[in-house]
């Protein structure tokens, strides 16, 4: 007869758990791979793009990989970036849907506003709505980073948008297309373009030619952002018959501007006085948009620029929106964004150098 088998010890609820793969050292199982159905392959091309270009911009973004057959794409990588990448596919396809473009540029806006995933949110992540885009005769426009998104709205939104940031994060380009969109649903009645002309110092009458030859060159971003949203002959009529008027700074004095979208650009380079008389034209029914850089400000030394005092004495004032754009939000050509960071980071060098500078007061 064999002996009697030892007692069973209870069970310890604090041993250790027998060992997995990640305990014995071996690299977890990889996460599942995320499939995607897109009901019309017409689209779908569409979304995908020549040679598969805009999946390619995906994966090296977000260091996924991708994967078409059929009318199905797998999307395969860390769970946080696949998740992002489904967000991505699903608003890029709602855009095609909707009878919007997308090319390798709108693949890089909506690369850019889609948030990364945190681990643990990834399960209930969701594409944030996009705001309607902005319609002019040529094209519709969307918002190409989140700040530009915040810019539409505010521009919809209130009778006055300071909107602030380096060249090429779409800050006057887009208040021209608010207003024209604007002006082509009758919200407004027209459309008043301005610049302040530094360089001649407002002295227009020492420029050779007339009117419209002193102030074209100061005021051509202006007509090249219109050309980019209305046919040539509805420029050429609506600066006939007054619709759109494109004017320097200097020839809003004594107006009252009313049921008008008006926009002043590099609003850096106007004085104090000069600024007060432009924001003190708005009339009934109108919309101002003032857009500038403060870093490139090309007034003598020692005059404060008025955008700087104007955005000091309205600070909290109801109806008024102030919108900062980054060098994250550059949406030229991707070496833009490097040379404004260069520059940028060169500043600050320049400015922590002179910090540190001692004083020389005894």
């Amino acid at each position: 007869m064999s002996p009697p088998l030892p007692p069973t010890a209870p069970p310890n609820p604090t041993a250790p758990a027998s060992p997995t793969a990640a305990t014995r050292g071996q690299a977890p199982l990889p996460p599942a791979p995320v499939q995607m159905t897109f009901d019309d392959n017409s689209l779908l091309a569409h979304l995908v793009g020549e040679h598969d270009q805009h999946l390619e911009r995906i994966e090296r973004r977000l260091g996924v990989h991708l994967v078409v057959r059929g009318n199905l794409v797998t999307i395969e990588g860390p769970a946080p970036s696949v998740e992002q990448a489904r967000i991505v596919l699903a608003t890029l396809y709602d855009r095609l849907r909707r009878g919007l473009a997308v090319d390798p540029a709108e693949v890089d806006a909506v690369l850019r506003v889609t948030p990364p995933i945190q681990p643990e949110t990834a399960p209930r992540a969701r594409a944030t709505p996009e705001p309607e885009p902005i319609r002019t005769r040529k094209r519709q426009i969307t918002a190409r980073s989140v700040t530009q998104r915040t810019y539409i709205q505010a521009l919809r939104q209130n009778d006055l948008v300071f909107g602030l940031g380096p060249a090429g994060t779409g800050k006057t380009y887009l208040a021209v297309a608010a207003a024209v969109d604007m002006l082509m649903t009758g919200q407004v009645q027209r459309i008043i373009l301005s610049r302040p002309a530094v360089e001649a110092g407002e002295r227009l009458g020492f420029l050779p030619g007339d009117l419209k030859d002193k102030v074209d060159p100061y005021l051509r971003p202006l007509y090249d952002a219109l050309h980019d949203m209305l046919p040539a002959d509805q420029i050429l009529k609506r600066l006939g018959n007054g619709d759109i008027e494109v004017a320097p700074l200097a020839f809003m004095r004594g107006r009252t501007l009313a049921h008008a979208f008006v926009i002043l650009d590099e609003a850096q380079n106007t004085t104090s006085v000069q600024m007060k008389m432009f924001l003190t034209r708005l009339g009934e029914g109108s919309r101002m948009a003032v857009t500038g850089d403060l870093s490139q400000i090309d007034l003598p030394r020692g005059t404060q620029s008025g955008l700087t005092d104007a955005l000091e004495t309205l600070e909290g004032v109801e109806g008024i929106a102030t919108i900062r754009f980054g060098e994250d939000d550059v949406v030229r050509h991707p070496m833009v964004q490097r040379i404004v960071h260069a520059y940028n980071a060169r500043d600050r060098q320049r400015a922590a150098a002179r910090a540190a500078e001692p004083d020389p007061s005894p």
